[in-house]
Protein backbone atom coordinates (compact mmCIF):
# COMPACT_ATOMS: atom_id res chain seq x y z
CA UNK A 1 0.00 0.00 0.00
CA UNK A 2 1.31 3.43 -0.89
CA UNK A 3 0.73 5.92 1.92
CA UNK A 4 -0.74 9.34 1.30
CA UNK A 5 -2.40 7.97 -1.80
CA UNK A 6 -4.62 9.60 -4.39
CA UNK A 7 -7.58 7.33 -5.08
CA UNK A 8 -10.21 7.44 -7.76
CA UNK A 9 -12.45 9.41 -5.42
CA UNK A 10 -9.79 11.87 -4.30
CA UNK A 11 -7.01 12.07 -1.74
CA UNK A 12 -6.86 9.76 1.28
CA UNK A 13 -4.95 9.87 4.58
CA UNK A 14 -4.98 6.56 6.42
CA UNK A 15 -5.01 6.80 10.23
CA UNK A 16 -5.10 3.83 12.61
CA UNK A 17 -4.05 2.85 16.12
CA UNK A 18 -4.95 3.72 19.69
CA UNK A 19 -8.57 3.60 20.80
CA UNK A 20 -7.61 6.20 23.41
CA UNK A 21 -6.34 8.67 20.83
CA UNK A 22 -9.21 7.83 18.46
CA UNK A 23 -11.71 10.41 19.83
CA UNK A 24 -9.41 13.37 19.19
CA UNK A 25 -8.15 12.08 15.83
CA UNK A 26 -11.73 11.40 14.73
CA UNK A 27 -12.80 14.90 15.82
CA UNK A 28 -9.86 16.43 13.93
CA UNK A 29 -10.65 14.36 10.83
CA UNK A 30 -14.29 15.47 10.85
CA UNK A 31 -13.40 19.15 11.21
CA UNK A 32 -10.64 18.90 8.60
CA UNK A 33 -13.07 17.43 6.09
CA UNK A 34 -15.18 20.59 6.39
CA UNK A 35 -12.22 22.61 5.13
CA UNK A 36 -10.90 19.97 2.74
CA UNK A 37 -13.81 17.93 1.37
CA UNK A 38 -11.46 16.61 -1.30
CA UNK A 39 -9.55 14.59 1.33
CA UNK A 40 -10.82 11.38 2.93
CA UNK A 41 -9.46 10.64 6.44
CA UNK A 42 -10.65 7.25 7.70
CA UNK A 43 -9.61 6.66 11.33
CA UNK A 44 -9.28 3.06 12.50
CA UNK A 45 -9.02 1.49 15.96
CA UNK A 46 -6.65 -1.47 16.07
CA UNK A 47 -4.80 -0.47 19.26
CA UNK A 48 -1.47 1.30 19.55
CA UNK A 49 0.46 -1.89 18.79
CA UNK A 50 -1.79 -2.81 15.89
CA UNK A 51 -1.58 0.66 14.37
CA UNK A 52 2.19 0.84 14.70
CA UNK A 53 2.49 -2.63 13.18
CA UNK A 54 0.83 -1.26 10.04
CA UNK A 55 2.74 2.02 10.24
CA UNK A 56 6.24 0.55 10.32
CA UNK A 57 5.57 -1.38 7.11
CA UNK A 58 4.24 1.69 5.29
CA UNK A 59 0.62 0.59 5.45
CA UNK A 60 -0.76 3.82 6.90
CA UNK A 61 0.15 7.50 6.95
CA UNK A 62 -0.54 8.29 10.61
CA UNK A 63 -0.39 6.06 13.69
CA UNK A 64 -2.33 7.06 16.81
CA UNK A 65 -0.41 5.99 19.92
CA UNK A 66 -1.05 6.21 23.65
CA UNK A 67 2.60 5.36 24.33
CA UNK A 68 5.91 6.10 22.64
CA UNK A 69 7.08 3.87 19.82
CA UNK A 70 9.11 0.89 21.10
CA UNK A 71 12.71 0.19 20.09
CA UNK A 72 11.60 -2.95 18.26
CA UNK A 73 9.04 -0.96 16.26
CA UNK A 74 11.59 1.75 15.53
CA UNK A 75 14.02 -0.90 14.27
CA UNK A 76 11.38 -2.46 12.03
CA UNK A 77 10.53 0.95 10.57
CA UNK A 78 14.21 1.56 9.81
CA UNK A 79 14.55 -1.86 8.21
CA UNK A 80 11.61 -1.01 5.96
CA UNK A 81 12.98 2.41 5.06
CA UNK A 82 10.21 4.21 6.96
CA UNK A 83 11.19 7.59 8.40
CA UNK A 84 8.69 9.38 10.60
CA UNK A 85 8.03 12.33 12.87
CA UNK A 86 6.53 12.12 16.37
CA UNK A 87 4.01 14.72 17.53
CA UNK A 88 2.52 15.04 21.02
CA UNK A 89 -1.14 15.99 20.65
CA UNK A 90 -2.70 15.97 24.15
CA UNK A 91 -2.57 14.61 27.68
CA UNK A 92 -4.72 11.84 29.13
CA UNK A 93 -5.43 10.61 32.62
CA UNK A 94 -5.83 6.86 32.60
CA UNK A 95 -9.01 6.40 34.63
CA UNK A 96 -9.90 3.66 37.13
CA UNK A 97 -13.65 3.06 37.06
CA UNK A 98 -16.22 0.92 38.82
CA UNK A 99 -19.94 0.33 38.44
CA UNK A 100 -22.04 3.39 39.28
CA UNK A 101 -23.88 1.44 42.00
CA UNK A 102 -20.64 0.79 43.91
CA UNK A 103 -21.03 2.67 47.21
CA UNK A 104 -17.99 1.52 49.16
CA UNK A 105 -14.86 2.36 47.15
CA UNK A 106 -13.87 5.93 46.30
CA UNK A 107 -10.09 5.67 46.11
CA UNK A 108 -7.49 2.93 45.74
CA UNK A 109 -3.78 3.08 46.47
CA UNK A 110 -1.28 2.18 43.77
CA UNK A 111 -0.34 -0.83 45.92
CA UNK A 112 -3.97 -2.02 45.98
CA UNK A 113 -4.19 -1.60 42.22
CA UNK A 114 -1.02 -3.64 41.85
CA UNK A 115 -2.33 -6.43 44.05
CA UNK A 116 -5.49 -6.54 41.92
CA UNK A 117 -3.77 -6.52 38.52
CA UNK A 118 -0.29 -8.04 38.99
CA UNK A 119 0.62 -11.36 37.33
CA UNK A 120 -0.57 -14.29 39.39
CA UNK A 121 -3.02 -12.22 41.44
CA UNK A 122 -5.71 -14.39 43.00
CA UNK A 123 -7.91 -11.55 44.23
CA UNK A 124 -11.48 -12.46 43.30
CA UNK A 125 -13.47 -10.69 46.05
CA UNK A 126 -13.57 -7.03 46.99
CA UNK A 127 -12.99 -8.07 50.63
CA UNK A 128 -9.53 -9.28 49.59
CA UNK A 129 -8.60 -5.81 48.33
CA UNK A 130 -9.06 -4.00 51.64
CA UNK A 131 -10.35 -4.87 55.10
CA UNK A 132 -13.84 -3.45 55.42
CA UNK A 133 -14.80 -3.87 51.77
CA UNK A 134 -17.82 -6.18 51.32
CA UNK A 135 -17.47 -9.83 50.39
CA UNK A 136 -18.63 -9.37 46.80
CA UNK A 137 -17.26 -10.71 43.50
CA UNK A 138 -14.47 -8.66 41.90
CA UNK A 139 -14.50 -8.77 38.10
CA UNK A 140 -11.90 -7.03 35.95
CA UNK A 141 -12.16 -5.23 32.60
CA UNK A 142 -9.25 -3.78 30.67
CA UNK A 143 -7.57 -3.25 27.31
CA UNK A 144 -6.00 -6.09 25.39
CA UNK A 145 -2.27 -6.61 25.00
CA UNK A 146 -2.07 -4.65 21.71
CA UNK A 147 -3.15 -1.54 23.59
CA UNK A 148 -0.79 1.27 24.54
CA UNK A 149 -3.03 1.82 27.57
CA UNK A 150 -2.25 -1.75 28.67
CA UNK A 151 1.47 -1.09 28.20
CA UNK A 152 1.33 2.16 30.16
CA UNK A 153 -0.80 0.83 33.02
CA UNK A 154 1.26 -2.31 33.54
CA UNK A 155 4.48 -0.29 33.64
CA UNK A 156 3.09 2.43 35.94
CA UNK A 157 1.25 0.14 38.36
CA UNK A 158 2.90 -3.29 38.12
CA UNK A 159 6.40 -1.97 37.48
CA UNK A 160 6.94 -3.85 34.24
CA UNK A 161 5.41 -3.37 30.81
CA UNK A 162 3.07 -6.22 29.80
CA UNK A 163 3.11 -7.68 33.34
CA UNK A 164 -0.54 -8.38 34.16
CA UNK A 165 -2.90 -11.10 35.27
CA UNK A 166 -4.70 -12.49 32.24
CA UNK A 167 -8.02 -13.62 33.73
CA UNK A 168 -9.94 -10.45 32.91
CA UNK A 169 -12.35 -9.32 30.20
CA UNK A 170 -10.13 -7.72 27.56
CA UNK A 171 -11.06 -5.63 24.53
CA UNK A 172 -9.34 -3.29 22.08
CA UNK A 173 -12.56 -1.24 22.02
CA UNK A 174 -12.96 1.01 25.06
CA UNK A 175 -16.70 1.25 24.43
CA UNK A 176 -16.92 -2.50 25.06
CA UNK A 177 -15.14 -1.96 28.39
CA UNK A 178 -17.52 0.88 29.27
CA UNK A 179 -20.49 -1.40 28.67
CA UNK A 180 -18.88 -4.20 30.66
CA UNK A 181 -18.16 -2.08 33.73
CA UNK A 182 -21.51 -0.28 33.61
CA UNK A 183 -23.39 -3.58 33.44
CA UNK A 184 -21.51 -5.45 36.17
CA UNK A 185 -21.92 -4.45 39.83
CA UNK A 186 -18.68 -6.18 40.85
CA UNK A 187 -16.60 -4.54 38.15
CA UNK A 188 -13.40 -2.54 38.04
CA UNK A 189 -11.69 -1.41 34.85
CA UNK A 190 -9.38 1.16 33.30
CA UNK A 191 -9.25 3.22 30.10
CA UNK A 192 -8.69 6.76 28.84
CA UNK A 193 -10.25 9.78 30.55
CA UNK A 194 -12.35 10.72 27.49
CA UNK A 195 -14.28 7.46 27.72
CA UNK A 196 -15.07 8.15 31.37
CA UNK A 197 -16.20 11.73 30.74
CA UNK A 198 -18.40 10.62 27.86
CA UNK A 199 -20.03 8.00 30.10
CA UNK A 200 -19.89 9.66 33.51
CA UNK A 201 -23.64 9.07 34.04
CA UNK A 202 -23.18 5.29 34.03
CA UNK A 203 -19.71 4.98 35.59
CA UNK A 204 -17.96 5.95 38.82
CA UNK A 205 -14.35 7.10 38.62
CA UNK A 206 -11.97 6.43 41.51
CA UNK A 207 -9.19 8.50 42.94
CA UNK A 208 -5.67 7.09 43.03
CA UNK A 209 -3.33 7.46 46.02
CA UNK A 210 0.35 7.16 45.14
CA UNK A 211 1.38 7.90 48.73
CA UNK A 212 0.69 11.63 48.69
CA UNK A 213 -3.08 11.50 49.04
CA UNK A 214 -6.06 10.57 46.92
CA UNK A 215 -6.38 12.39 43.57
CA UNK A 216 -9.17 11.93 41.05
CA UNK A 217 -8.55 12.49 37.34
CA UNK A 218 -9.76 15.85 36.04
CA UNK A 219 -8.63 18.41 33.52
CA UNK A 220 -6.87 20.26 36.35
CA UNK A 221 -5.11 17.27 37.95
CA UNK A 222 -4.05 15.84 34.58
CA UNK A 223 -2.74 19.23 33.46
CA UNK A 224 -0.76 19.96 36.64
CA UNK A 225 0.57 16.40 36.92
CA UNK A 226 -0.88 15.73 40.36
CA UNK A 227 -2.84 12.77 38.98
CA UNK A 228 0.22 10.56 39.11
CA UNK A 229 1.36 8.04 37.96
CA UNK A 230 -1.52 7.72 35.49
CA UNK A 231 -1.24 11.01 33.56
CA UNK A 232 0.41 10.52 30.18
CA UNK A 233 1.02 12.16 26.80
CA UNK A 234 -0.66 10.95 23.61
CA UNK A 235 1.05 10.88 20.22
CA UNK A 236 0.63 10.67 16.51
CA UNK A 237 3.41 9.29 14.31
CA UNK A 238 3.46 10.57 10.73
CA UNK A 239 5.29 8.94 7.82
CA UNK A 240 7.75 11.52 6.45
CA UNK A 241 7.11 10.35 2.88
CA UNK A 242 3.42 11.03 3.43
CA UNK A 243 4.26 14.50 4.78
CA UNK A 244 5.65 15.38 1.37
CA UNK A 245 2.04 15.42 0.14
CA UNK A 246 0.51 18.87 0.62
CA UNK A 247 -2.78 17.50 1.93
CA UNK A 248 -1.09 15.31 4.58
CA UNK A 249 0.96 18.25 5.81
CA UNK A 250 -2.22 20.34 5.84
CA UNK A 251 -3.94 17.69 7.96
CA UNK A 252 -1.11 17.56 10.51
CA UNK A 253 -0.95 21.34 10.63
CA UNK A 254 -4.72 21.47 11.18
CA UNK A 255 -4.40 18.80 13.90
CA UNK A 256 -1.80 20.74 15.89
CA UNK A 257 -3.50 24.09 15.36
CA UNK A 258 -6.85 22.82 16.68
CA UNK A 259 -5.73 20.19 19.18
CA UNK A 260 -6.31 22.30 22.29
CA UNK A 261 -9.97 22.95 21.51
CA UNK A 262 -10.75 19.51 20.13
CA UNK A 263 -8.87 17.66 22.89
CA UNK A 264 -10.93 19.39 25.54
CA UNK A 265 -14.10 18.87 23.51
CA UNK A 266 -13.65 15.09 23.66
CA UNK A 267 -12.41 14.98 27.26
CA UNK A 268 -8.63 15.28 27.09
CA UNK A 269 -6.20 18.04 28.04
CA UNK A 270 -4.42 20.18 25.47
CA UNK A 271 -0.76 21.16 25.62
CA UNK A 272 0.40 24.74 26.23
CA UNK A 273 0.13 26.76 23.01
CA UNK A 274 3.91 27.16 22.94
CA UNK A 275 4.39 23.37 22.71
CA UNK A 276 2.06 23.12 19.74
CA UNK A 277 3.87 26.03 18.10
CA UNK A 278 7.26 24.31 18.48
CA UNK A 279 5.85 21.27 16.72
CA UNK A 280 4.21 23.39 14.01
CA UNK A 281 7.56 25.04 13.37
CA UNK A 282 9.04 21.60 12.67
CA UNK A 283 6.65 21.24 9.73
CA UNK A 284 8.08 24.32 7.99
Amino acid sequence: MISGCVTGTGKEILVDGSSTVFPISQAVAEEFRKERPDVQVPVGISGTGGGLKRFVTGGIDVADASRRIKDSERDEAAANGIEYTEFTVAYDGLSIVVNSSNNFVFCLTTDELKRIWEPGSKLERWSQVRDGFPDRPLRLYGPDTDSGTFDYFTKAINGEEDASRSDYTASSDDNVLVQGVSGDQGSIGYFGFAYYTENREILKVLGVDNGTGCVRPSVTTINDGSYSPLSRPMFIYVNNASLEHEYVQAFVRFYLSNATELAEEVGYVGLPDSEYQIQLDRLN
